[in-house]
C-alpha cells in the first residue's frame, strides 16, 4: 500500500480503497483472510514524515479452538493510525503499519461463537461447574497440605 508524497496537499488528503490480502502475508491454514483489505485513512505530511489515521479492516475465515469448526470474523481497526519517515523516495509504503495493526486485532483463542450468533457445538464438551466452588475447594487442600508441614527448631 504505497502513497506518493508528491500527490499529498499541504491540507492533506483522503484515500480509500482494497488491497489484495496477499498484503498480510498470511501462512497459516488456520487463520485465512477471505476478502481484499479496506482501507479509508487521512494522510498527511508533518515534521519530515508521512502521517495516516483512518480505518482498516478484512474478513477473516478462522478456525474455532474448540469445535474446530471454520468461521467469518470480521476485523475493523477503527483507530488505525501511524507516522512514517520519508525517505529518498517519493513513496511511502504503509504496508507493515496496516499489516501489524491487523495482526494484533486478531483473537488469540478465537471461538465461533464469538458474536453470540450461534452456540459453539464444542461447548458442550467442557464440564460446567460453580467456579467459586472449585476455587475454593482448591485453595483449603493447598493450605491444608501445607498446615501439616512439621518444622524442626
Amino acid at each position: 500500500m504505497k502513497v506518493h508524497t508528491l500527490q499529498i496537499p499541504t491540507e492533506g488528503k483522503h484515500i480509500e480503497g482494497e488491497e489484495p490480502s496477499t498484503m498480510l502475508d498470511l501462512h497459516d491454514p488456520m487463520v485465512q483472510p477471505s476478502s481484499p483489505v479496506r482501507y479509508s485513512l487521512d494522510v498527511g505530511m508533518s515534521g519530515g514524515g508521512l502521517f495516516a489515521t483512518g480505518e482498516v479492516g478484512v474478513d477473516m475465515k478462522l478456525q474455532c479452538v474448540k469445535c474446530l469448526e471454520e468461521f467469518k470474523y470480521p476485523i475493523e481497526v477503527n483507530d488505525f493510525a501511524c507516522q512514517v519517515e520519508l525517505g529518498t523516495s517519493e513513496t511511502v509504503d504503509l504496508t507493515e503499519p496496516v499489516r501489524e495493526d491487523i495482526l494484533l486485532a486478531l483473537p488469540a483463542h478465537p471461538h465461533c461463537d464469538w458474536d453470540g450468533g450461534r452456540t459453539c457445538p464444542g461447548a458442550s464438551l467442557v464440564e460446567t461447574s460453580d467456579p467459586e466452588q472449585d476455587a475454593t475447594a482448591d485453595t483449603r487442600d493447598t493450605w491444608g497440605a501445607l498446615d501439616q508441614i512439621k518444622f524442626r527448631s
